[in-house]
């Protein structure tokens, strides 16, 4: 049976801004061959795949190249699908079933919260060369370097240093980590702080907007700033908001997503 599949930008109050992702609502489970094979078609930086469960839904997450632990701005996209084509109710809260444990999605209006796992930071324990190198690969002058169980956190100096950072990908994609933050304070008063995002190594140069460095990002400045609600700004070209709130172990991601466009699987659905 055909199966149907939406691209909704999430992160975005409107088409063409925040990061896109292919929704694919299933009415069945799928093997992991042929959901790798639509994400390669879709050749988004992620494809969710969404399937009724005893207890919600079963999600899972795929990039053009390989499977994925955690992605945000898929399960907001995934959320969204799911209420705007009426498979759960407006107000009822969506619980998905992931390899990160049970993530929830409420909604409040538009706004769309997801609870997830905080991934706090430690010291990459690097030494002065292995920064240097590390600020050579991504075009910056980190000021610290953190870890997270997923990711590389680079603190730099200025939202300039973020926005102007030009990553040697192939030598990005070398390293033994999923992705790169690049991360700094934000220089617009409507902001906390702002972010870029590298995973090469995952088959994406530059995502858009990241939730899921987020669970990263907001631990990381809640302790900075000594605040636990804030607004981020992923400065990528397309950009998108991320309203943070820490809460223990939990960050909770909040963000507006918009359906680009409705279709049909056919031929792939047959695999």
């Amino acid at each position: 049976m055909p199966v149907t599949c939406l691209q909704i930008d999430a992160f975005a109050e409107r088409p063409f801004t925040g990061n896109p992702a292919a929704v694919c609502l299933l009415d069945n489970e799928r093997d992991a061959q042929w959901m790798q094979a639509v994400a390669g078609e879709m050749n988004l930086s992620e494809t969710a795949f969404v399937c009724p469960a005893r207890d919600g839904f079963d999600l899972r997450w795929f990039t053009p190249t390989v499977e994925v632990d955690l992605c945000g701005h898929a399960t907001l996209a995934a959320a969204h699908a799911l209420w705007s084509e009426g498979r759960v109710a407006d107000d009822a809260e969506i619980g998905f079933r992931t390899r990160s444990g049970v993530l929830t999605a409420t909604r409040n209006g538009d706004l769309i919260e997801l609870d997830f796992p905080a991934t706090s930071p430690v010291s990459a324990n690097l030494d002065e060369a292995q920064i240097r190198k590390l600020g050579d690969v991504l075009g910056v002058v980190p000021r610290a370097v953190g870890r997270s169980v997923f990711d590389l956190l680079v603190d730099v100096e200025s939202e300039n240093d973020v926005r102007a950072s030009r990553p040697d990908f192939r030598r990005l994609g070398e390293l033994d980590c999923r992705g790169v933050i690049v991360t700094s304070a934000s220089e617009d008063g409507r902001f906390d702080f702002v972010s870029r995002f590298f995973a090469p190594g995952a088959g994406v140069e530059e995502d858009p907007v990241t939730g899921s460095a987020h669970c990263c990002l907001g631990p990381h400045w809640a302790k900075r700033l000594g605040k636990s609600e804030m607004t981020a700004f992923q400065a990528s070209s397309r950009g998108g908001v991320v309203r943070v709130r820490v809460s223990g172990e939990r960050v909770f991601l909040g963000g507006h997503a918009v359906t680009v466009f409705r279709g049909r699987l056919t031929q792939a659905a047959s695999g």
